[in-house]
């Protein structure tokens, strides 16, 4: 991996000597980990004139190859214990001859900016934009295997959660037994805090699990995802509980459904993200929905759960191979419930058998 990560930061410091500058500040804590492989609590990154260094607030934890910094890394550790490894790592760039700097400003706040301009006055800053975020979009195969790892731990533990006796449950108690599966099977930890919506809460993206408990003929909405090696995937299910679904339940199930197919087709390379947005939003959209549309319908994945490229009727841009999205489109009806359906894919060619899905859970609308 050692190569991978010199190969990115060489880009990165070509895409900022582009722009002017000699050296490059990385702190957004994802953008660290893509860079160095690991991201210890407060640790920046300085892509240097003369050498690249990980500094850090205090010692990596090394007691684990999943965390350990690349070897051709310098690690410096910030002293006295406490300080801002940004203002030390600007520091580090002007004695080693660096005249201006990139930062992120995106993810710099104004009291960092300060500090590294009291620290190194005559080093000029400028904004590296999303230079790194941009780079991260398209995964390679060993990140792809992560993520494929990552949904599989959340396909076995939803799996299992759907054999167990859910009537009489709480919200809360379901999302909780969802983390502690994911992690018992080799799970990070959850991608996110995991959803779980019953009866009106169904289908409300992004509901935060309550007391209410599970009762029959309830949709049940999940949404959850496994953290493996840093890398996240998303799946989300709707079911209904205890009895055969009711005739609004399936035609809101089969249209959501629908939606959600007609966005997964559209995922090729070369497609514009506007354009599977629409194709997903249509759907929904002429059934009379419009009103009940979220403000997107999927997202890249990675070493965040929501990254580039977004799936929004305003996106711009185009899909490329190996970029793993979800396709997640979803109604909810005030008072009575709602679905949601929630995939995580990565983009291939028709050659290669198009879209690949990574997250296998069945689709089929299940009485629990």
């Amino acid at each position: 991996m050692s190569e991978v990560y010199a190969v990115r930061r060489t880009r990165v410091r070509e895409c900022c000597n582009a722009g002017g500058s000699a050296a490059a500040l990385v702190s957004r804590p994802a953008n660290v980990r893509y860079l160095a492989g690991t991201a210890p609590e407060g640790a920046v990154l300085l892509l240097g004139r003369t050498e690249d260094v990980l500094v850090c607030a205090g010692p990596p934890d090394d007691r684990s190859p999943q965390v350990r910094p690349d070897e051709a890394l310098r690690v410096h550790v910030v002293t006295p214990a406490g300080g801002d490894a940004a203002v030390t790592a600007a520091g580090l760039a002007a004695a080693q001859g660096a005249e201006s700097l990139a930062v992120e400003e995106h993810h710099l706040t104004v009291t960092r900016h300060r500090a590294i301009r009291s620290v190194a006055p005559r080093l000029r800053l400028a904004d590296a934009g999303c230079a790194v975020e941009q780079l991260r979009v398209v995964k390679d195969e060993e990140e792809i295997s992560c993520l494929r790892i990552g949904a599989e731990i959340a396909d076995q533990a939803l799996g299992e959660l759907l054999e167990s006796i859910l009537v009489g449950r709480t919200e809360r108690h379901l999302a909780l037994e969802l983390e502690r599966r994911l992690v018992d099977h080799g799970a990070d930890g959850p991608a996110f805090p995991t959803s779980v919506a019953t009866g009106p809460n169904a289908g409300r993206r992004g509901h935060r699990p309550t007391d209410r408990r599970v009762e029959e003929g309830d949709f049940l909405s999940v949404c959850l995802g496994a953290a493996y090696r840093g890398y996240r995937c998303e799946i989300g299910r709707t079911f209904v509980i205890g009895t055969a679904p009711a005739d609004w339940q399936i035609e809101l199930y089969d249209l959501v459904f629908s939606a959600q197919r007609a966005g997964r087709e559209s995922l090729v390379p070369g497609a514009a993200c506007r354009d599977v947005d629409r194709a997903t939003r249509h759907v929904l959209d002429s059934a009379g929905y419009a009103d009940a549309l979220p403000a997107l319908t999927g997202h890249g994945v990675g070493l965040e759960i929501d990254e580039d490229p977004r799936l929004t009727p305003a996106a711009m841009g185009k899909l490329d191979a190996c970029v793993p999205v979800t396709v997640e489109p979803g109604v909810h009806l005030p008072g009575r419930g709602g679905v949601r359906i929630d995939d995580t894919l990565v983009v291939r060619p028709e050659a290669d058998g198009g879209p690949e899905l990574l997250t296998i859970t069945t689709k089929e609308l299940l009485a629990l």
